[in-house]
């Protein structure tokens, strides 16, 4: 067993391997160090926002904390209303209750063991990892620790190459939409906002915005022009025997065999959701057999279509965004942002449209990017990992995809593996592909509780 760790970052995935730790009956006391880098711990940024608007894209009785009590959010968020039901889509501020709520139970169950946990507010400045162990460093102090894991979340957005440092300063481009939306206010009042996405992200601010600024019209620009698809009504399970295509796609891990496959078994089921979700369980293992030439495949040809099938919305969200289109208040294009500059007081955007038909032009009153998380360790202005690439500590996905990493999460260097050194949630994706929803990520939690628990 470990008798130190360092958990690094204040999101979903860090307090629920805290949670996963400090719930076991341990033979001796751990010294803990979780540094949440001052945000708003342990919401993050995926559940800080305080709008009932934002809805859960996954049902009530899927979203516990715990793999081991897989209806503990359910139970928690009944003890506030009797009445909701395990297949209810429900505010992330709850969920946000929720975290907050377990990651205190934890900590007092800590107190109580004897477990010496240390919660520090401030940001990691320089991990070095060792074979026989991890130095973690901020400002002034270094602290040896047996085992450090990252868990810092998807990084900051950057802005998109084509817009230009003027429409930057002018506070007009909002690159980063969770912190606009909660500064936002009515008085505002802009006329046109175009949004450069179309995913959840985009959904959540249109729910925001139209309802803040009434008068306003939005124009969201994507490759395809298309909003993430709903969820049923009513749930439905995933298919009963999925294992004749599992087996196909793993003969051959080929993008289009797979694209084909996928047709074909969508063509026999009487809902196409049934066979995207029968994939999850098995998504990690399938992504592991494709080489990169595939890997990229996908992301340059299918990863859209992947994602909004994959990553659907709650059935009341479709019918917001339905009424949005119906009063004229929202339009979809289809194009690809090309540039963005200032021009008097609104910001000029030059969009290419598909098929070769040119370049479409528009103005707006302000602009928002929310083209979803960024995971590209190679771009990054993260302090953190900027320090750990240049040191050569931790390998950049090739894909952009978070760093490169074993399927148990810990981080490799080059060709070697650090044995001490691990990461948690998104930073993954490059490794597991499915590796940035609270069902994943709790399962990785308990797993990697298990290992550091066992001295790795």
């Amino acid at each position: 067993m470990y008798r130190r760790v360092a958990i690094i970052g204040g999101g979903a995935a860090a307090a629920a391997l805290l949670s996963e730790l400090l719930e076991r009956q341990l033979p001796q006391p751990l010294h803990l160090d979780w540094y949440t880098g001052g945000g708003n711990s342990p919401r993050g940024v995926a559940y800080g926002t305080r709008s009932d608007k934002h809805l859960l894209n996954v049902r009530a009785a899927s979203m516990s904390m715990f793999a081991a009590r897989p209806h503990g959010f359910l139970e928690f968020a009944q003890r506030g209303d009797s009445t909701i039901a395990g297949t209810d889509f429900l505010p992330r501020r709850l969920y946000g209750d929720y975290l907050e709520a377990q990651v205190e139970r934890a900590l007092e169950r800590a107190r109580a063991a004897g477990h010496d946990v240390r919660v520090l507010p401030f940001a990691v400045d320089a991990i070095v990892p060792e074979h026989d162990g991890v130095n973690v460093i901020h400002g002034e102090e270094s602290a040896r620790v047996d085992a450090a894991v990252l868990a810092i979340g998807s990084l900051p957005p950057q802005p998109l190459s084509g817009v230009s440092d003027a429409a930057l300063e002018s506070g007009q481009y909002v690159t980063e939409p969770w912190g606009f939306l909660a500064q936002a206010k009515p008085d505002a009042r802009p006329r046109k906002v175009v949004l450069i996405g179309l995913g959840l992200t985009a959904v959540d601010v249109l729910l925001e915005l139209s309802a803040l600024w009434p008068n306003a019209t939005f124009e969201a620009i994507s490759r395809h022009g298309l909003l993430p698809e709903p969820h049923l009504q009513h749930a439905s399970a995933p298919a009963d025997d999925s294992s004749e295509l599992i087996e196909s796609m793993r003969d051959e891990p080929y993008i289009r065999t797979w694209i084909r496959l996928l047709r074909e078994a969508v063509a026999q089921s009487a809902d196409w959701r049934t066979i995207v979700d029968s994939l999850r369980p098995h998504t990690p293992s399938l992504w592991a057999l494709l080489p990169e030439v595939e890997r990229s495949r996908f992301l340059r040809h299918a990863r859209w279509a992947w994602e909004r099938v994959r990553h659907r919305m709650p059935p009341q969200v479709m019918v917001a965004m339905k009424a949005l289109e119906d009063a004229d208040r929202l339009h979809r294009r289809r194009g690809r942002l090309q540039a963005v500059d200032v021009a008097g007081d609104k910001l000029h955007l030059d969009i290419r449209r598909p098929h070769g038909k040119g370049v479409e032009t528009m103005d707006a009153d302000l602009v928002i990017q929310t083209v979803g998380l960024n995971t590209d360790v190679r771009r990054t202005h993260h302090p953190l990992i900027r320090q750990l690439s240049t040191n050569g500590h931790v390998t950049p996905d090739p894909l952009g995809l978070g760093v490169t990493a074993t399927t148990e999460g810990r981080v490799k260097h080059g060709d070697h593996t650090w044995p001490h050194f691990y990461a948690i949630g998104t930073l993954l994706r490059g490794t597991l592909w499915e590796s940035t929803a609270m069902p994943e990520i709790r399962q990785q939690a308990r797993n990697l509780a298990d290992r550091l628990l066992k001295g790795g």
